[in-house]
């Protein structure tokens, strides 16, 4: 194969699918190893790709290296946030185990809540006061303090959350990936994270339209793992049957 039709095959491949491996691409093309690494470095270093460790990502897709500082995220997206919030709410019923994760548009759902016949558990300082406040039985995990997110996380509250089984969770990410599926930038946040997800039954993903085809570091669960409420269709999502569209 030439070369030029081998890196043209590499362009289309990551670009259909976000992102591909090079163990990918040396089956794809039945290359060598040294082959596939070298069209990465001359497709990167032309912006045609973007190479990372193990392989490459398309230019279509962000990259998300660290968390924004809360403040900064509570003036984003606000109203997108608020409709998938109010949405998310009606969904906790009387009786229900509630986990709900740290986070800006998790925080939003606590003020369309109208269910005090549940229970509650958090890892955000924030949505436990709120929740109090409102009347709710609420319970915070113990841990660490995150400042940059005001997530608890750590060992002891993985501890915690081990023992727990919640009917209902809501989570908030940082990326949202057909192929990495959901993603955060912190290895404590991204544990706390799954630990809850793994011990619910029904999981939700609340999400604005941002966090589509962007990538953090590390990932907390499978694209198909979860429902995920955003406020719109994204392109190259709309066929997909675990997403559901927030309305007024």
């Amino acid at each position: 194969m030439l070369a030029e039709e081998r890196l043209s095959k590499i362009i289309r491949l990551v670009n259909e699918q976000g992102s591909a491996t090079a163990q990918e691409l040396i089956e794809y093309l039945n290359a060598s190893e040294s082959t596939i690494r070298r069209d990465l470095n001359t497709l990167d270093a032309s912006g045609e790709i973007i190479k990372v460790h193990g392989g490459a990502m398309s230019v279509n897709t962000s990259f998300k290296m660290r968390d924004d500082e809360i403040s900064d995220r509570r003036i984003t997206n606000i109203d997108e946030k608020r409709l998938i919030a109010q949405y998310a709410a009606k969904l906790i019923k009387k009786d229900d185990f509630v986990y709900i994760d740290a986070g800006t548009t998790t925080e939003y759902i606590i003020d369309y809540i109208t269910e005090k016949n549940a229970v509650y558990v958090t890892n955000a300082v924030n949505h436990a006061c709120k929740l109090s406040h409102m009347g709710c039985e609420v319970y915070l995990v113990g841990g660490r303090l995150k400042s940059a997110t005001e997530a608890i996380v750590g060992s002891e509250t993985l501890e915690t959350l081990s023992k727990y089984n919640f009917t209902i969770g809501f989570w908030g990410t940082n990326g949202i990936h057909r192929k990495t599926g959901f993603t955060t930038p912190d290895r404590e946040e991204a544990g706390v994270k799954k630990m809850s997800f793994i011990n619910c039954k029904k999981r939700y993903i609340v999400a604005d339209s941002s966090k589509f085809d962007s990538i953090s570091p590390v990932g907390f669960a499978d694209f198909d793992d979860a429902i995920i409420i955003t406020e719109k269709n994204v392109n190259g999502y709309e066929d997909c049957e675990n997403i559901i569209l927030a309305q007024k």
